[in-house]
């Protein structure tokens, strides 16, 4: 069994290029629910939905969010009506989100709510919320009129990344307990990978849920993460907006170091060669090759590096 450590559409591009070349059914994802909210009164779980999404075929792979072909008559008709409308939710995404919010309404758990998507949009592999409490990411910005505190989605969506971030936290954690499955998944896996999702937003708030962190030090299997970064950009994303507020490099070494004491091995594109040797001196194995995912054999491609450093 594999466990995979994941936040959005990076990782679920590079959870759709694994399952091609490793059983879907003994794959569990642990994705990050730090991203969550509600809008309009419905219970969103952006990230679990773009892994879902792309795992199940249904991911709008041209936007890179939300699912194809969708119609947004009722985020129109809502912003007429004077709600906003900065949050994008297209017609077919909201079903999703009213089973969701129907279902925690009865009593579901997260992860239960979870584990039926996944079976009725013919997911094979285990998706886990990181945890059944909720924990909130916020950050702190450079606002007018001096320090602001925003949710993330606030800030990453509503107001495009604009102010400079000052603080990330991660509200609620500290009393979040890992979802059922979780720590026993660490401890059972044959290998753990890192997705290339952002390490500030996507995987800290999944290590900072307690237990996390000692159950991935723990595990006796091989251990591998993936870069986000290449040529010092995200390849998707905002981490460069966000790995300054905790004074690392917008780099591939930037990111291997925050995870020297998690994983053995850490792969970095072709474009950071150069950079291979100082992540060698964190004490980690640099395994250079292809990192961007353009199509699904891209992604295979990347999967089987990253198989290959386990």
């Amino acid at each position: 069994m594999l466990v995979a450590l994941a936040g959005g559409v990076g990782a679920g591009r590079f959870l759709r290029g694994l399952v091609r070349i490793y059983p879907a059914e003994q794959l569990v994802a642990i994705v990050n629910t730090g991203d969550d909210l509600r809008m309009h009164g419905l219970a969103i779980s952006p990230d679990l939905d773009s892994v879902t999404y792309t795992l199940a075929g249904r991911a709008d792979s041209e936007r890179g969010w939300g699912l194809a072909g969708e119609t947004w008559n009722v985020r129109d008709a809502l912003v007429r009506l004077g709600e906003p409308g900065w949050f994008g939710l297209g017609d077919r995404d909201i079903a999703t989100h009213l089973y969701r919010t129907r279902r925690l309404a009865e009593g579901a758990t997260l992860s239960q709510v979870t584990a039926e998507l996944c079976g009725r949009m013919g997911v094979a592999a285990h998706l886990l919320p990181m945890s059944d409490d909720r924990v909130e990411t916020r950050v702190e910005v450079d606002g007018r009129d001096g320090p602001t505190d925003l949710s993330f989605q606030e800030w990453w969506v509503g107001r495009q990344a604009r102010e400079p971030v000052r603080e990330v936290r991660f509200e609620g954690v500290g009393g979040a307990r890992p979802a059922p499955g979780v720590l026993d998944a660490l401890a059972a896996a044959d290998g753990i990978l890192v997705c290339p999702s952002n390490p500030v937003v996507s995987i800290a708030p999944i290590l900072a849920v307690p237990g996390v962190v000692e159950a991935v030090q723990a595990a006796t299997c091989g251990k591998v993460a993936v870069t986000p970064i290449v040529a010092g950009a995200p390849v998707r994303g905002m981490a460069d907006k966000l790995l300054p507020a905790w004074e690392v490099e917008v780099s591939a070494r930037g990111v291997a170091g925050l995870y020297a004491d998690l994983v053995d091995a850490f792969v970095l594109d072709l474009l950071d060669a150069d950079q291979a040797e100082d992540v060698t001196a964190l004490g980690l194995r640099a395994v250079v090759a292809p990192t961007i995912m353009h199509t699904v054999e891209d992604a295979a491609a990347l999967a089987k590096t990253a198989l290959s450093a386990l």
